[in-house]
């Protein structure tokens, strides 16, 4: 490494905490917003994450830093809540890309909600220890937060979008 810049202060890094710390921002703030503004706000945002994502750099873990989890289970369920009360009877969708469906008679059904705060849990938890200023910390939770991206979110991401389009532009505007 370069020194302690070479990493928090690299370009693609802050760009996809600035985008993450708006995403983080409007989930925590639970304000009474229709579901077309929450849908057109989703709508905009999450090809961003989904973009600095793809650009983070790829690094191994030090593994001598502490990767905390800030994201406790109430405030998960409080950002799946806020977001299942704003889609309300469209939060759930079919999902086809899930390794369940290719051996399922049943379809496979997801929640955008859901969806949305397994995202915003593994996002915040990034951002928090970002914010710890600490090499070491930062190095680990990136390297975790992109693995998590390739292996897990970033599909949920994809997916929930379809169906949050869906909601979008095939619902009448309340």
């Amino acid at each position: 490494m370069e020194g302690k810049d070479s990493i928090i202060m690299n370009r693609d890094v802050v760009e996809f905490v600035t985008v993450s710390v708006e995403f983080c921002a409007f989930l925590e703030k639970f304000e009474k917003i229709t579901r077309r503004e929450m849908a057109g706000y989703m709508l905009k945002v999450l090809p961003l994450i989904y973009i600095k994502a793809t650009l983070l750099p790829k690094i191994d873990a030090i593994g001598m830093g502490e990767v905390e989890s800030f994201v406790k289970e109430d405030d998960y369920e409080a950002v799946r809540s806020y977001v299942s009360m704003n889609f309300a009877d469209l939060d759930t969708y079919l999902d086809v890309f899930v390794e369940d469906f290719k051996y399922s008679e049943t379809p496979v059904m997801k929640t955008i909600s859901e969806d949305i705060a397994d995202i915003y849990q593994d996002v915040r938890d990034f951002v928090s220890n970002y914010r710890s200023g600490v090499e070491d910390i930062v190095v680990d939770a990136l390297a975790q937060v992109k693995e998590n991206f390739e292996m897990f979110w970033g599909q949920k991401l994809v997916n929930t979008m379809r169906a949050i389009h869906e909601v979008y532009y095939n619902e009448s505007e309340e």
